[in-house]
This record gives structure tokens, sequence and C-alpha cells, in this order.
């Protein structure tokens, strides 16, 4: 008997730890990306800008961006007119990250080419907990910037 309840009592406790695993994974991160696009540069440096959208019931953060474009890809925040590169963005569980023109935004640095408008240009999006996002950033002309709806 006391070996019954001893597999007992484990069956129970492996099946009680696979119901938390699985509940758990109910409250991910869930990850859209909207809006995006690259202003058409003008030097060797350029800004991507996007939203992030989370419709998922737990947070994450955006690390890094990477991209054949540049080996040298930060994010940066704009705060009372004063830029900072920044390790990384918070991505609200059920809501976004706003990355727009005169804000926060994606900078590529030392570019290996010149992209022109109308082309697209390859990123991947890294997180702390999602699966990394590929999306291309349709080049527009150097003045775009869409209006917020």
């Amino acid at each position: 008997m006391n070996r019954r309840t001893t597999l007992a009592g484990v069956v129970a406790l492996a099946t009680g730890l696979t119901l938390a695993g699985c509940s758990s994974s109910d409250s991910k991160p869930e990850l859209k990306v909207t809006g995006a696009f690259m202003p058409q540069p003008v030097s060797d440096m350029a800004a991507g800008f996007l939203v992030i959208q989370n419709s998922g019931g737990t947070s994450d953060r955006l690390t890094s961006v990477t991209s054949s474009l540049s080996d040298d890809i930060t994010i940066h925040e704009t705060k009372n007119q004063t830029m900072r590169m920044v390790t990384s963005f918070d991505v609200p569980a059920g809501g976004e990250l706003d990355l727009e023109r005169g804000g926060s935004h994606i900078m590529f640095m030392k570019l290996k080419q010149q992209p022109k408008r109308g082309e697209n240009v390859p990123v991947e999006l890294h997180f702390e907990k999602a699966d990394p996002i590929k999306v291309d950033l349709p080049v527009k002309e150097t003045t775009y910037n869409p209006k917020k709806q």
C-alpha cells in the first residue's frame, strides 16, 4: 500500500505540474507588426518605424533588430527632444509599442547600400520571450510621415 500511495502522489504531482505548464502558455505574448516603413536615407544612416501590437496576456520586450542592410543597428528613444540609445523597449500585454517619427525608432548606421524608394528592407525583430519576427520595411519618400488615425 505504501508503494501505491507514493506512486499515486508522484502521478498527481506530475499531472499538476503539466497542467500548470499548459495554463501558463495561454498567457504568452502574441505579437503583430503593422505600419512599418523606412524614409529613403540621404546619408549612410537610416531610421525605421513600425508598431508592434501585443494581443497576448503577457508583456514582452523588443531587445534588438538585425538586417542585411547594416551590421550596426540600435534602438533609440526620444524624450524631451533628446535621443538616446536603449537596450530594449517594453511591449505591454494588451497594448502596443509605437516606433514613430519624433519618438522611439530603429537606427541603422553605416549602411551597406542605399535603399531607394519603392524597395523593401528586410529586418528581423528580436524579443525577450516571443520568437523573432521578420518584417519588410517599405522605403518611402524622405519626408514620409503617416497620419495618426
